[in-house]
C-alpha cells in the first residue's frame, strides 16, 4: 500500500515499462511531471511517517536514480573526452599547416 498521494509500485514500473516511442506527448509529461511530484513528497515525508511499501518503492527508485545518474555522468565524460579529442586534433592540424 502506498502513501496517499503517491504512485505505487506498480504505476512506477507501468510507466518505465512502456517505451517512450508508444507514449504521446501528454503521457511522457503527465510521467514527467508525477514523477518529480512522488520525488519531492517522497524526499519531504519523513521516514518514520512513510508506510513499509512506500519506503522500499522510495528506496528502489532512489538506486535506479543513482544508476541513471552514473550513466548519464559517465556518458557525458566520454562526450567530453571526444570533444576534447576532436579539439585537440584541430589543433595539432592548424598548427601543422599553420592556419590560425
Amino acid at each position: 500500500m502506498t502513501d496517499a498521494g503517491r504512485k505505487d509500485l506498480h504505476e512506477q514500473l507501468g510507466d518505465k515499462l512502456k517505451p517512450d516511442s508508444q507514449k504521446t506527448t501528454t503521457e511522457k509529461m503527465g510521467d514527467t511531471a508525477s514523477g518529480l511530484y512522488d520525488r519531492a513528497a517522497g524526499a519531504v515525508q519523513p521516514e518514520s511517517q512513510k508506510s513499509t511499501t512506500q519506503q522500499a518503492t522510495d528506496k528502489m527508485r532512489g538506486g535506479a536514480d543513482d544508476t541513471s545518474n552514473q550513466a548519464k555522468g559517465m556518458g557525458q565524460s566520454l562526450a567530453d573526452t571526444v570533444s576534447g579529442a576532436a579539439q585537440s586534433a584541430a589543433d595539432a592540424v592548424k598548427n601543422l599547416t599553420g592556419s590560425k
